[in-house]
């Protein structure tokens, strides 16, 4: 069976079968709390431009300087939305998708502070660490099940991805190759199960003959010591085997970034609460998703890729009843401009972009909010990013109005934001 097959048949065999699925969220003394269990957040660092994909307008012209999207567009299962025509795969599958149109911030010229802040939600501080998406869902959610962690991260790791005043244990697990595993969790061949037993049994021990410390840091790094030692089992490293899977699925999901979007499906099924998954910037085209110049020549195979491994995670989900359990949030850190620079690329714009929610139990409509006729400014239905954070703490059945705490300062989870309701049911 090939990729459009599996897509095609596997699809159609649920359609029915979804349609009828209970309601994934309620209103609960006044807020929305809804009961996905897991998140895999795509990350396509550089900016994915949003009128050459999931918000199309008319076709420009980088030749003759007219501004507009760089490809045609295509209908999609919903009604009067249209995508990409590289998004032939995931346009059938847009009802259960929707593309958030109207996302913004002020960050323009900067990838360190925008990817910043389309992790923390907030501007860089001089005097808090603001924790990540993914670690404060880790602090709050905990992982799914025993001996995995809560948050994994397939992609480099930096500040930005990490847990910030929340500590150690709200902090992520990466590996960047998906044929091996996170990098020195396999134990050595001649340490067998029995000798590991005493050399924890030994170390047990030594910690109980020492006095109990207050020091946070160092608190920290006997958890992160535990967790190492329980995550170093054959139990979770399985997990990282994709040769398991059909060659006919693994075929599905396409190259290396599809290969790490079946390794985020592995993980939200072992238990893992938060999984991010970066589509390296170095990926095809030489420069990512930062289409400057010529960078722009070859966007179209990165939309492929997209295309192919989203329409794969959406549907293999689908095929194990896990969709309505886990929100697929793609993500970027802001858009482009309409007109062309003059190399024939694009520039930055955070005045309004798109990041796109999947599956999660939402009530998906294909497209929320709408832009102008170059998708330069939002003219209706406007999401901060505060606001999207706050829609997926609540999909995840997460208090967004609660208070997090740096030492005694209280910090709300959110900057203010509110989710998206008419998402929920």
């Amino acid at each position: 069976m090939n990729r459009r097959q599996f897509l095609h048949t596997t699809t159609a065999a649920l359609l029915a079968q979804h349609a009828g699925a209970a309601p994934a969220s309620a209103l609960i003394q006044g807020k929305i709390q809804g009961k996905a269990e897991h998140v895999i957040f795509l990350w396509l660092g550089g900016g994915m431009g949003q009128m050459d994909t999931f918000d199309p307008k008319r076709r420009g012209d980088p030749a003759k300087k007219l501004a507009g999207s760089y490809y045609d567009s295509i209908g999609t299962a919903v009604p009067d939305v249209r995508v990409c025509e590289h998004l032939k795969n995931l346009a059938p599958l847009m009802n259960y998708a929707t593309a958030v149109r109207t996302v913004h911030h002020d960050v323009i010229n900067e990838h360190a502070a925008a990817t910043n802040r389309m992790h923390t939600g907030r501007p860089v501080s001089g005097t808090v660490v603001y924790p990540s998406l993914g670690s404060v869902i880790a602090h709050e959610r905990g992982a799914a099940s025993d001996g995995v962690p809560p948050y994994v991260l397939i992609g480099y790791p930096n500040v930005t991805r990490g847990p910030g005043f929340l500590g150690s244990r709200a902090g992520y697990l990466y590996l960047t190759d998906t044929s091996q595993g996170p990098t020195g969790l396999t134990r050595p061949d001649g340490i067998q199960p029995a000798r590991q037993t005493r050399r924890e049994t030994f170390l047990a021990a030594l910690a109980d003959a020492q006095p109990k410390t207050t020091d946070s840091r160092l608190r920290d790094y006997d958890d992160a010591i535990a967790q190492s030692l329980k995550l170093s089992g054959p139990s979770f490293l399985r997990t990282f085997q994709l040769d398991e899977e059909k060659p006919s699925l693994r075929a599905a999901y396409g190259g290396e970034f599809g290969q790490r979007c079946l390794l985020a499906r592995r993980l939200v099924e072992r238990g893992v609460r938060f999984v991010e998954v970066s589509h390296n910037l170095n990926f095809l085209n030489g420069s990512g998703w930062d289409v400057h110049n010529a960078g722009i020549l070859k966007q179209h195979m990165l939309i492929q890729e997209l295309d192919t491994a989203l329409s794969a995670l959406i549907t293999d989900l689908l095929a194990r009843h896990l969709l309505d359990k886990t929100l697929i949030v793609v993500a970027t850190e802001f858009g482009r401009p309409a007109e062309f620079d003059s190399g024939g690329g694009r520039g930055h714009q955070g005045t309004a972009f798109t990041c796109v929610l999947a599956g999660g139990g939402l009530k998906h409509c294909g497209a929320y909010g709408q832009t102008d006729e170059l998708a330069k400014t939002i003219t209706a239905d406007p999401v901060s990013v505060a606001d999207l954070f706050a829609t997926i703490h609540a999909a995840m059945g997460i208090d967004y109005t609660k208070n997090l705490y740096d030492g005694d300062r209280p910090v709300p989870i959110t900057d203010q934001g509110h989710p998206l309701d008419r998402l929920f049911v």
